[in-house]
């Protein structure tokens, strides 16, 4: 049985409460073309009032012991547990992802609460040897106090879990603006909070547009920290006013991420690989293969694979269990999409397969695009430069191992990227030169585990990292602690014998 919701219209969660917003829009299904609920559009006020209130719990939640804030997190992990396919089919419907990737980012969100419940016994600091006698020296983590987090759609409840769920069990308040495209996810994940006992006003949704309810966290003095993933336009704006406020922000936004096929690859692998990590979501994810960057000795029979298996895959409604490409989030998207199989033509790469629109008699009002593969693309190329965020993929053709790692490196990304290869000297000299945050042998460019640092280099970030413990220092500062029993007043550095 599908999963439904019980309102027809979402309200915020601010301090504990579910309050009303007179203005809203729709959410859409982008398989049917189907409205599933009204989401409110906030005011700035509606910002205010759910800093307000996160401010004040705060201080108290801060006070709790970490062990017992992380059993909050216990509690939300069993609760999304038990309704793990509920939560996906809901997923599926607001995002149009195919139920089995749906399944798999309910899961990512329970293992993350797991995880950081388990942080709450291990918030370590560091105790050194003090220079002076009878003194000690220690560090430790604190929270900043209110922090605002901003996620996207194509990922909408795993993103906001790696979040979420780090600032609360270091003892922070939370303000959630979701995308207006999935809210529903938020919804529901604020209910389990509720359900699992976390106290009022240290998880609050407020659902809006980035102009009005973004740009209300970014510029609120109390909000001591934007966590953001998105666009790379949207990315450096926030950057550039959170800086102005000496603000702490977190940035993890665009890829251009490519697959390495050698000459010695198992090129069956490759392909799976491929197909999996440029189609999955229909393309739509940061870490997405958009390049794949082979050898030319089994450019052909690579080329050859992959058409044959492309035809295989199916399109249709992410609920129904035998499809495994599901819908484009909205038409902007598509007409974004399309602009770019029109450069990759202009600019002189072939065009093999898709490159259109799909629709059929089952599908006349959903948002769909065929698989796209284009070939003897080069790396100066648009198609090969700039994030599609589509199920688009180019082949470049290289000659060598070096130049496949230089063709890797030369965009302005660096989030994910991948090799195929049977060469244990090139494994290694591939995941000492990638210039990218993630690198995968013999995989894809998609996959990563929660408890290992999640993020990238150059215009893909700005040097935190979502997921792992690395998570916990965007949401903790480092708190120096001199404890000197000596009854006497020693200088550091100057009474040091």
């Amino acid at each position: 049985m599908t999963a439904t919701l019980q309102t027809k219209k979402l309200r915020n969660f601010i301090d504990g409460d579910w309050v009303e917003v007179e203005a809203s829009t729709a959410v859409i299904n982008p398989a049917t073309g189907e409205e599933i609920v009204q989401v409110p559009l906030s005011s700035s006020e509606n910002v205010h009032q759910a800093v307000y209130a996160a401010k004040q719990a705060q201080k108290e939640w801060a006070l709790v012991p970490a062990p017992q804030r992380a059993e909050v997190l216990y509690r939300v992990g069993y609760l999304m547990k038990e309704r793990k396919e509920r939560l996906s089919q809901l997923l599926t419907m607001e995002n149009g992802k195919v139920i089995e990737e749906a399944r798999g980012e309910v899961q990512e969100g329970i293992d993350m609460a797991f995880y950081m419940a388990g942080e709450g016994r291990r918030l370590f600091g560091q105790t050194t040897p003090a220079e002076l006698k009878d003194k000690f020296a220690m560090s430790q983590r604190c929270p900043v106090g209110v922090v605002g987090i901003i996620t996207p759609w194509n990922f909408p409840i795993a993103i906001a879990t790696w979040k979420s769920f780090p600032a609360i069990v270091a003892g922070n308040a939370v303000i959630w603006k979701p995308a207006t495209e999935t809210p529903i996810m938020a919804y529901e994940l604020a209910s389990i909070f509720e359900e699992a006992g976390l106290p009022k006003g240290i998880m609050n949704v407020v659902f809006g547009t980035g102009s009005t309810v973004g740009d209300a966290m970014v510029h609120h003095e109390d909000i001591r920290i934007i966590s953001f993933t998105g666009s790379n336009d949207t990315g450096r704006n926030i950057a550039a006013e959170c800086g102005k406020q000496l603000k702490k922000v977190s940035l993890e936004m665009g890829g251009k991420n490519a697959v390495i096929v050698m000459e010695d690859a198992d090129v069956d692998l490759a392909v799976e690989g491929i197909l999996w990590s440029a189609f999955g979501t229909s393309g739509q994810r940061c870490t997405a293969c958009s390049r794949v960057i082979v050898h030319e000795d089994v450019k052909s029979t690579l080329e050859e694979r992959l058409l044959a298996e492309m035809e295989k895959l199916t399109i249709g409604n992410g609920l129904d269990e035998r499809n495994k490409i599901g819908p484009i989030i909205n038409q902007k998207g598509v007409e974004k999409i399309k602009s770019y199989i029109q450069i990759g033509k202009d600019e002189g790469a072939k065009l093999l397969a898709g490159g259109y629109e799909w629709k059929d008699d089952s599908h006349q009002d959903g948002i769909f695009f065929a698989p796209t593969l284009f070939t003897d693309a080069n790396s100066s190329m648009r198609i090969a430069q700039e994030e599609i965020f589509g199920p688009v993929v180019s082949l470049i053709p290289v000659e060598s191992f070096e130049e496949a790692i230089k063709v890797n490196n030369g965009v302005t990304f660096g989030l994910s990227s991948s090799i195929f290869t049977k060469d244990v000297n090139r494994v290694f000299q591939a995941q000492r030169d990638l210039d990218t945050g993630i690198v995968y042998v013999n995989a894809g460019t998609t996959g990563a585990e929660i408890h290992l640092p999640f993020g990238g280099t150059k215009g893909t970030g700005n040097g935190h990292r979502d997921s792992g413990v690395q998570a916990l220092d965007v949401f903790t500062e480092w708190k120096a602690v001199y404890v000197d029993y000596s009854g006497k007043l020693q200088r550091a550095q100057i009474d040091v014998d």
